[in-house]
């Protein structure tokens, strides 16, 4: 059986809205962010050298990384379900974002946090330089990134549909993640059909459910 090693506020509460998408017995091992600096426990690095949410541990086998995680769990326990027919358009858009949440989505976001922080945790004789560097990089760099990635989603999603196609895939449940991420960093303006599709996933019982398991998810 899987077990889900879960970290509060993270991506891996993904991971546990797509075991309950797909009915599937997991047992669920729940991990704190220490307050202060808001890394992941050391107790993680007992499962993996990293350290590092999600990882799932099933039939002897230690899986990290989100991506490789949803196509382990896909593979082995899915049955068919969530992934569009092998050959379609559907399945092509499916890989594409997929792979884009992590790929192209989160590193500008992630980064925007760093620039964010920075300024916070040196020292106060430079702190003022390097927060206008910080503001600079993020205003000519980062936020035009940002709003082309935005701008891409929506227009995928304008329609009323899923991120491949016309059902909700593993390609929806690996954007969740950047997409909360967005809304909460950066915000998503007047993109409508991105900020349906963010309501669209909130509101599936499964969703809520993994919520309930998980524990707080300030994204959400």
């Amino acid at each position: 059986m899987i077990t889900l090693h879960h970290l509060n506020n993270s991506r891996s509460q993904r991971v546990l809205w797509l075991l309950e998408e797909l009915e599937i017995p997991y047992g669920l091992e729940r991990y704190q962010r220490d307050p202060k600096t808001m890394l992941a426990p050391e107790a993680l690095r007992a499962i993996h050298p990293l350290g590092k949410a999600p990882i799932i541990t099933d039939e002897g086998h230690t899986v990290a990384e989100t991506g490789a995680i949803v196509e382990y769990i896909l593979s082995r326990h899915g049955g068919g379900r969530m992934i569009p027919p092998a050959g379609s358009d559907d399945h092509l858009a499916y890989t594409y974002w997929l792979h884009f949440a992590e790929g192209s989505a989160m590193p500008p976001l992630v980064m925007d946090i760093v620039l964010q922080e920075m300024p916070k945790r040196i020292t106060p004789l430079i702190r003022p330089l390097a927060k206008l560097i910080g503001q600079g990089m993020r205003k000519g760099y980062l936020k035009p990134m940002i709003d082309s990635h935005l701008d891409l989603m929506e227009t995928t999603l304008t329609g009323g549909g899923w991120f491949a196609g016309a059902a909700l895939t593993a390609a929806d449940v690996m954007m969740s993640f950047p997409v909360e991420a967005a809304a909460a960093r950066v915000g998503l303006g007047s993109r409508r059909a991105l900020a349906a599709w963010l309501a669209k996933i909130h509101a599936r019982p499964a969703f809520t459910r993994a919520l309930e398991k998980g524990g707080p998810y300030a994204y959400a």
